[in-house]
C-alpha cells in the first residue's frame, strides 16, 4: 500500500484527469494528498497542454470524504493549529484558484472537505447514488474548508445554514434541486458525461474560458459596479488573442455559405 500514489493522472485532448486514489480510505484527504495536489495544481495551470481539468475519486463508493480524521486525531492540537495556519488557509482557494474551468465527477460519498472540494470547482456533474453532507458540527467543529463563505453565495443564507447546522445528508436529486451539481446521471455515465462536457470545452479558445471564469470568480466578492468594470477588462484581455478572431472570421463564411 505504501507504493500506492494518492493521486493518478492523465492529460489527453486538453483535459486533464485527476484522480484522488485512496479508495481504502473513501478517498479521504490527508497531509500528503492535499500537498500533491496543492503543489500539482499550479502546474497544471502553466500547462499549455491542459485547457480543462477533470477531478474525481477513485472507486464507485465515494468521490471524497473529506479530511482524513484518523490522522488528524493522532495529531496535537498544535499540529493541527499549524496545519490550518500554514497549509489549510491555502488549500481553501487551490482549485478554485486555477485560471482553468475545473470540473467535479462525484460518485458515492461527497462529504465534509470533499464537498468543500466541488464548491471550488466550475462545474459538478453528480451519480444519481451520490450522497452529500457537511457532518463537521456534529464531530464538535464546523465545514472551516470554504462552505460557510462559498455555500450561502451558491444557495443563499437560509438552506446554507441549515445544511451546515443540521449536518443532515441529502442525495443527488436534492443536490441539483438546490443548484448544487449541474447534471445528475447515472453512475456508470458520470466520468464519460464530466470529459464529454470537458473535451467539448477544451476546442474552445483559452483566453474566453480565462477570462470568462475570471469575471465569474469576481462577482462573488465585488459589488455590481465593480463587477461589470471587472468584465470590461476581462474582456478586452480577450481582445489581445487572436483565437477570437479566427472564430468570428470562420462564422462569417459559414454564414455567407448558408
Amino acid at each position: 500500500m505504501a507504493d500506492t500514489p494518492l493521486h493518478t493522472l492523465s492529460i489527453d485532448h486538453g483535459v486533464a484527469l485527476l484522480t484522488l486514489n485512496r479508495p481504502q480510505a473513501h478517498n479521504a484527504l490527508n497531509r500528503a494528498l492535499r500537498r500533491e495536489l496543492m503543489d500539482l495544481l499550479p502546474a497544471l495551470d502553466a500547462d499549455p497542454a491542459v485547457k480543462v481539468i477533470v477531478i474525481t475519486g477513485a472507486g464507485d463508493k465515494a468521490f471524497c470524504t473529506g479530511a482524513d480524521l484518523k490522522e488528524r486525531s493522532a495529531g496535537s492540537t498544535a499540529d493541527m493549529i499549524d496545519e490550518r495556519r500554514q497549509v489549510m488557509s491555502k488549500w481553501t482557494n487551490a482549485v478554485a484558484g486555477v485560471s482553468k474551468p475545473v470540473i467535479a465527477a462525484i460518485k458515492g460519498y461527497c462529504m465534509g472537505g470533499g464537498f468543500e472540494l466541488v464548491l471550488q470547482c466550475d462545474l459538478s456533474i453528480a451519480s444519481d447514488t451520490a450522497v452529500f453532507a457537511l457532518p463537521e458540527v456534529t464531530h464538535g467543529f464546523f465545514p472551516g474548508g470554504g462552505a460557510c463563505q462559498r455555500l450561502p453565495r451558491l444557495v443563499g443564507y437560509q438552506v446554507a445554514r441549515e445544511l451546515i447546522l443540521t449536518g443532515r445528508r441529502w442525495d443527488a436529486a436534492e443536490a441539483k434541486s438546490l443548484g448544487l451539481v449541474n447534471r445528475v446521471v447515472p453512475l456508470d455515465r458520470v466520468l464519460d458525461e464530466a470529459m464529454e462536457t470537458a473535451r467539448r470545452m477544451a476546442t474552445f479558445p483559452t483566453t474566453g474560458l480565462v477570462q470568462a471564469k475570471r469575471a465569474l470568480n469576481h462577482s462573488m466578492e465585488a459589488g455590481l459596479a465593480a463587477g461589470l468594470r471587472f468584465d470590461t477588462e476581462a474582456w478586452v484581455a480577450c481582445m489581445h488573442s487572436d483565437e477570437w478572431k479566427q472564430k468570428l472570421e470562420g462564422f462569417a463564411r459559414n454564414e455567407r455559405k448558408a
